[in-house]
């Protein structure tokens, strides 16, 4: 369905961006991946799942705290690729902590890294997507971008954020084929969110399994986590026919979360 077709997705060495750019590239899509740590395993990942479709798989370290870094990440995708077709914006990081003790620094990093990215990615990939008349920008926001927490300020606002500017992007694009929506999920379990079952665990000397039961049980009434190859699939949706028309929407998969 996607192939010609280029995606880059930011965030995407391991969990929720690793997920979307396999379903990408299993639909055809040369993928451009970006993140941290181990790049070899992610790119075979991605090589495989779009070995029939004969993706090529492109990589840039851009550290999606920093503008100009960024500006070099779209002007390498656009030399290797010819252009970015599908922009799926999933960095994020986090700081959990009350507003009174959150060092400014990890403020400014979080609101950088979880929302300023996705502005400078999307400026820099609007105008070739407009002049082909074609283009997908999904933007990873969270249910917190619909819903609140304690202890997560910096996050919060940041996600809430997403969610208004790609509403602004989809009323901006609304006469074009270019879309843009938000993915609200729940809990995933990313080593993000592996990091806080463990910090409950160690809390309240619980078993990996039991802390984990726990973080659900205070939020998601499904008690499942949603799983990366799930929303990977929700973001091939976008991408297809049948979401021409499928604009500005914030998309909640948190089962039953923001139900409640």
């Amino acid at each position: 369905m996607l192939k010609g077709k280029t995606a880059l997705v930011t965030g995407s060495t391991s969990g929720i961006g690793l997920g979307i750019a396999t379903a990408l590239a299993r639909q055809g899509a040369n993928i451009v991946l970006n993140g941290f740590g181990d790049v070899d395993g992610p790119r075979a990942q991605v090589l495989q799942a779009g070995q029939a479709a004969g993706v090529k798989v492109g990589y840039h370290g851009a550290d999606m705290g920093r503008p100009e870094q960024i500006e070099e990440m779209m002007r390498h995708a656009a030399s290797e690729f010819g252009r970015v077709d599908i922009l799926v914006n999933n960095a994020g990081i986090q700081h959990v902590s009350a507003i009174q003790d959150f060092p400014v620094e990890r403020w400014d990093a979080v609101i950088a890294v979880n929302l300023s990215s996705a502005f400078h990615t999307t400026r820099l990939a609007l105008p070739a997507m407009l002049d082909s008349d074609w283009g997908r920008i999904i933007n990873i926001a969270s249910v917190h971008g619909l819903v609140a927490s304690a202890q997560k300020s910096a996050y919060v606002a940041a996600k809430h954020g997403i969610v208004g500017l790609t509403k602004v992007v989809a009323l901006e694009t609304a006469a074009s084929g270019v879309t843009c929506n938000a993915i609200c999920p729940g809990w995933v379990l990313t080593p993000l969110v592996q990091r806080q079952v463990d910090a409950k665990a160690a809390e309240h000397g619980l078993s990996n399994e039991d802390a984990k039961k726990r973080l659900l049980g205070e939020k998601e009434p499904s008690m499942q986590f949603t799983t990366p190859e799930q929303l990977g699939e929700l973001a091939v949706f976008f991408c297809s026919p049948a979401a021409d028309n499928v604009r500005g929407a914030a998309w909640n998969m948190d089962g039953g979360w923001a139900a409640q």
